[in-house]
């Protein structure tokens, strides 16, 4: 993802900031639609409320197509005009990205059946921009088709570790910083820790947990280096891991956490049972909750410059 993305969108958030007073008038009104930043995405989105608050407008926006849980209140430096040029902005973005158009990112698959509200806003959509319409109308039925009768897996990413990935994209995408490596504790420290600490809470050990853990781990050293990378990161990646090396060993808690967030599209083909499927969910959840609790030890507030990182003699980042 280039730098560019992001600055551009400032130009229409800008206006309710600075030295000058602010606007008595939003920059977004109420049921307008939006593009929306959301960690390194740019989502479509509505505008629900648009509240002046100290000093600067304030949006709560919707993302279309998703749960309501992940409605939140944004300020204008995160929203763009639904133009052509910000659409084309949009696709851009997911290109350098190398998103997988066939495979919705972040969060499940699954999507909700649509409203009337929902077939409405699409018709409006389609006025802007037509062919991107149609497109998502066919990525969406391929997706349905090719799901089938599997089941979707759904997890909740607890708001605080949101905002955990929401600034780990803009440490390395926006201020040019990487995670130091290798990391204390490891990924691999971290199951450990959880499966001690559900070990002592419950007073036995539980073979299916160690599983599911085991299963974590394998998922996150196959992903990492495929999907869980931004670009920036990836040089570091192989001057750092060798040939003999799991990443599970080097990196920590701000990589897991991206996994979770591409766990659903990873297992929405996979064959589980009803029941084995319900288990896996409150697993799942409930290491995010012990994330979560130990957010202050696991995370790193602030990243080092790349340049710290990587050394000199290092070559530019590509």
């Amino acid at each position: 993802m280039g730098n560019s993305s992001k600055d551009d969108s400032l130009t229409d958030g800008d206006a309710s900031s600075g030295d000058a007073p602010p606007s008595k008038t939003s920059l977004y009104t109420e049921g307008e639609k939006v593009l929306a930043y959301h960690g390194p995405r740019i989502y479509e989105a509505k505008v629900q409320k648009a509240e002046l608050m100290k000093k600067e407008w304030k949006f709560f926006v919707h993302y279309l197509g998703w749960n309501k849980s992940w409605d939140e209140w944004v300020g204008a430096d995160r929203l763009m005009k639904l133009t052509e040029e910000n659409v084309l902005k949009q696709q851009e973005l997911d290109k350098k990205q190398g998103v997988d158009k066939n495979v919705k990112s972040g969060r499940s698959a699954h999507t909700r059946p649509k409203s009337s509200a929902d077939v409405k806003a699409e018709k409006e959509d389609t006025k802007t921009n037509v062919v991107k319409t149609k497109k998502r109308k066919t990525e969406s039925v391929a997706e349905k088709e090719g799901a089938s009768s599997e089941k979707s897996v759904k997890i909740q990413i607890p708001s605080t570790l949101r905002k955990q990935l929401v600034d780990d994209w803009d440490f390395v995408n926006q201020q040019d910083k990487l995670v130091k490596l290798p990391r204390s504790p490891t990924v691999d420290e971290i199951l450990s820790k959880y499966l001690d600490y559900r070990s002592k809470k419950e007073n036995t050990t539980s073979d299916s947990l160690a599983e599911i853990l085991k299963g974590i781990r394998c998922y996150f050293d196959k992903a990492l280096p495929v999907m869980l990378l931004y670009k920036k990161e990836r040089k570091q990646f192989q001057d750092v891991v060798l040939d003999d090396m799991s990443p599970s060993n080097i990196y920590g808690a701000e990589h897991l956490l991206r996994l979770f967030v591409k766990l659903p599209e990873l297992l929405a083909y996979v064959s589980i049972e009803e029941e084995t499927l319900t288990r896996l969910q409150q697993k799942l959840t409930d290491f995010l909750k012990f994330l979560q609790k130990n957010q202050s030890t696991f995370f790193l507030s602030t990243y080092d410059s790349i340049k710290g990182v990587e050394g000199k003699g290092k070559g530019k980042d590509d």
